[in-house]
């Protein structure tokens, strides 16, 4: 396949990658600083696409830039995924395809936070590895341990964090609503 082949494949992809996530040009340039147009343009090929565009692009989908220019597959099955940071929160995605059940690894690190409930559509599954995750789901405030999981449908009002006494690291996973839900996710204040 030729570079031009290549380039002329990323616009289709990016359209693709996003409509499948169900995120708007709106809500991408809001999330990348790249404005709509721009946006618009790399995805009907009327732009050649850039590094400078393709990483803020490749970071709010959480894939990696191979993934948007369509890369081959170098056969290896082994995810390595780069960590990322959110709200203080560490997240190592576990999941290499958009879109579909999406898995992470999450460290929450020792802090205390009053809880403040959010609503999503979706379903979210966690499982502790270590620490304390202290899950706040509607009337329910439990904490949970190594070894325990949870799960519930998002449009429940639901927290979750560290209990303060010090950090937890616990799997994270959840369908293409809730994928949504985490992607625009800023802290307080940002």
């Amino acid at each position: 396949m030729t570079t031009d082949e290549v380039l002329a494949g990323v616009g289709p992809r990016l359209r693709q990658m996003r409509k499948e996530r169900e995120v708007t040009l709106a809500a991408l340039s809001e999330t990348t600083g790249i404005s709509v147009s721009t946006l618009s343009r790399l995805e009907s090929g009327l732009r050649k696409p850039s590094l400078e565009l393709l990483l803020p692009i490749a970071r709010a989908h959480q894939v990696a830039l191979d993934e948007l220019v369509g890369a081959p597959s170098a056969g290896d099955p082994r995810v390595r995924s780069k960590p990322i940071v959110m709200g203080g929160r560490t997240h190592w995605p576990l999941t290499r395809q958009p879109g579909g059940l999406q898995a992470y690894k999450v460290l929450e690190p020792k802090r205390r936070q009053e809880p403040d409930p959010r609503t999503h559509e979706g379903y979210e599954w966690l499982y502790v590895l270590s620490g304390k995750l202290r899950l706040v789901l509607g009337q329910h405030d439990v904490v949970l341990t190594a070894g325990e999981a949870a799960e519930f449908d998002t449009r429940v009002p639901h927290w979750f964090g560290s209990t303060g006494e010090g950090p937890v690291e616990f799997l994270s996973l959840f369908g293409p609503q809730g994928e949504r839900m985490h992607v625009r996710a800023r802290p307080k204040g940002a």
